[in-house]
């Protein structure tokens, strides 16, 4: 099997993004349309700017898939940016010989300082174009076509928002997932939904931007994702990562997360119910789930590895550093106090943060997956998982 890797390249204002996804079987099936589903998934959500009434995200492949299969080859995707037609002299990739207005009143809170300075810069525009979360929409691609693979083993991926603007959300149990796509602000609390909203339109009105706290939910991974063996190889570590990648993020925890500082042990540790116990919850392959917990306050991972219970992990983002109400800065030339650069921009991105979330959570369980059970083509990737749960209950004496 290929190893698995994916990388993303473009600019915010550039001709579009590419993503190229290598390692994944032949065999899965996939489509444009599919993908289209995340990907306005993440256009969408309550506070969001004009830049999403332009574009359309629409992944086209470019190699990779015939016939709505995966061929096991290296898939391109190309998402076009509609808006470049605006920007093409500013991205121009040829010089130019008119003076552009160059970008010097850096933002706090965005990446314009370090960048510049790392990469000995006079303009921040060459640092905002690939910073910006505009590189998401190819991570979406790629999460998508993860997802997709995911789906044939029974793994299901969802997001929703637990607080936005310091609004916080009671989240029932289980967590209404239709109600939450049909959500503006993807809340599965109705009520705080409506309180969220009002607290956008105050942050708008007053030239601000608002973060919060969202929680990303994934059924049906097998135990034993994942290893103990090395930092690296532990599945919640990689998941941490990946969560921490998406711009804006400040914090990621699993299951019960920071609370368990303040409980005792017998109040933390999920119990292992005795087989008597095991319900009727299966697997893609069939059979009843062995090992089944009591409550899952490990958020689904213990010593690095899955323990078939729900991932449960949650991360905040914080409020985006691009206000229209500017705040004070310096100028990157001079070093002379200013206000902040100001370009279009969103008052709120928490909604469609979960979409990110909902992709970085599924390249990472598909990578874990053809770790565990290879496979050149689906149909092989998937014998070796059937085999493996077939090892999983109880070892019994000979």
């Amino acid at each position: 099997m290929t190893h698995f890797r994916w990388l993303t390249t473009g600019e915010s204002h550039g001709p579009g993004l590419t993503a190229v996804l290598e390692g994944l079987p032949a065999g899965v099936p996939i489509s444009e349309e599919y993908i289209r589903g995340d990907l306005a998934r993440r256009q969408a959500g309550y506070g969001r700017g004009r830049r999403q009434q332009i574009e359309t995200d629409w992944a086209r492949f470019r190699s990779g898939v015939r016939h709505g299969l995966t061929l096991g080859s290296p898939i391109a995707m190309l998402i076009e940016n509609k808006d470049w037609e605006n920007w093409q002299e500013v991205m121009s990739v040829a010089p130019i010989e008119r003076q552009l207005n160059t970008i010097t009143r850096l933002r706090p809170g965005h990446a314009d300082t370090t960048g510049a300075m790392k990469y000995f810069q006079w303009d921040a525009r060459n640092i905002l174009e690939r910073s910006s979360a505009r590189e998401t929409a190819a991570r979406v691609a790629v999460g998508a076509v993860c997802r997709r693979f995911l789906e044939e083993f029974g793994i299901e991926i969802h997001s929703h928002v637990l607080s936005l603007g310091g609004v916080h959300a009671a989240v029932p149990h289980p967590v209404d997932w239709a109600a939450v796509e049909a959500s503006p602000v993807r809340c599965a609390d109705e009520a705080a939904a409506a309180v969220m909203i009002a607290a956008i339109d105050r942050a708008k009105a007053a030239g601000d931007t608002l973060g919060g706290t969202l929680e990303v939910f994934a059924t049906g991974a097998p135990m034993g994702l994942g290893s103990h063996i090395q930092w690296d190889r532990k599945l919640n570590a990689r998941i941490a990562q990946a969560l921490m990648s998406i711009n804006a993020v400040k914090a990621v925890s699993f299951g019960a997360g920071a609370t368990v500082a303040d409980l005792a042990g017998s109040r933390v540790h999920d119990v292992i119910r005795p087989a008597e116990e095991w319900g009727d919850e299966g697997t893609a392959a069939g059979g009843v789930r062995p090992w089944q917990r009591r409550t899952n306050n490990s958020g689904g991972f213990e010593g690095g590895m899955t323990t078939g219970e729900p991932i449960i992990t949650q991360f905040v983002i914080k409020p985006i550093a691009t206000l229209a109400n500017p705040l004070p800065t310096v100028d990157l030339v001079s070093g002379a106090p200013v206000q902040a650069h100001y370009e279009r921009s969103d008052v709120c991105v928490v909604p469609a943060a979960g979409v990110v979330g909902e992709s970085m959570v599924a390249i990472c369980l598909a990578e874990a997956m053809l770790e565990k059970f290879g496979g050149d083509h689906l149909t092989e990737t998937f014998r070796n998982y059937q085999g493996y749960l077939a090892t999983l209950g109880p070892r019994g004496v000979e």
